[in-house]
């Protein structure tokens, strides 16, 4: 892992970075809305990897609900927030750690669900494979697969992250997963739409930008 892969996102959680005055726009305070819906139906199940977990409220809602979770990231920052944040909610059932979410090891067929809340866009596009090579390792059989991502269009041309289209989504993943179903959805913001835009806010005034949500499965 090398300093300048880690350097940028440091600065966007310590507030150092000049692109991200203010709230980092993907930490809501909450799990993304998409991922809350699919827990409350029972759709995960323990243990859980939180990949690319960030300030972790997607670990920490899981663990208030007595889920066993993992999250992982790369920015050392964002997991001493969110490893404080679990011992100041007395939440022992979420652990953190820094890793490389695209070539991380040592939970070989640990994980009964993996959750990609707003991590898949922000990978370098030729790291998306091995990326997907150390989730699919580290989860256990019949293990349940969700990826929630920014879909091509949702910024200007060339801004905004390695959004997808439908089809790149699904032939990054097919190789290693049994794809369920891939539907529209929204990733909540907390960031100002560009003037004339037709993005629409949320009841809490977050901006609801287009995205994918990924279902998929390993066999058992």
């Amino acid at each position: 892992m090398a300093d300048e892969e880690v350097a940028p996102w440091d600065d966007i959680y310590s507030g150092k970075a000049e692109d991200f005055s203010g709230p980092v726009p993907w930490n809501i305070g909450e799990p993304q809305p998409e991922i809350a819906e699919l827990i409350a139906r029972g759709k995960f199940h323990s243990e859980v990897l939180d990949a690319g977990c960030g300030h972790a409220e997607t670990s920490l809602h899981l663990a208030a609900q007595g889920y066993t979770v993992v999250g992982l990231d790369l920015s050392p920052t964002a997991i001493a927030a969110a490893t404080r944040a679990a011992k100041d909610r007395n939440l022992a059932s979420a652990t953190f750690e820094v890793a490389d979410i695209s070539a991380f090891t040592g939970y070989d067929g640990r994980f009964s669900t993996i959750v990609d809340s707003t991590l898949f866009h922000s990978l370098p596009v030729d790291r998306r494979r091995s990326y997907l090579e150390s989730v699919a390792r580290a989860a256990a059989s019949g293990a349940s697969f969700y990826i929630l991502v920014f879909e091509k269009g949702a910024f200007p041309e060339g801004e905004g992250p390695n959004a997808v289209t439908e089809d790149e989504l699904r032939q990054a993943v097919a190789p290693f997963w049994n794809i369920d179903e891939v539907r529209p959805a929204f990733i909540h913001a907390l960031q100002a739409p560009p003037e004339g835009s037709d993005i629409e806010l949320d009841d809490k005034g977050r901006a609801l930008l287009p995205a994918f949500l990924l279902s998929a499965h390993l066999p058992l």
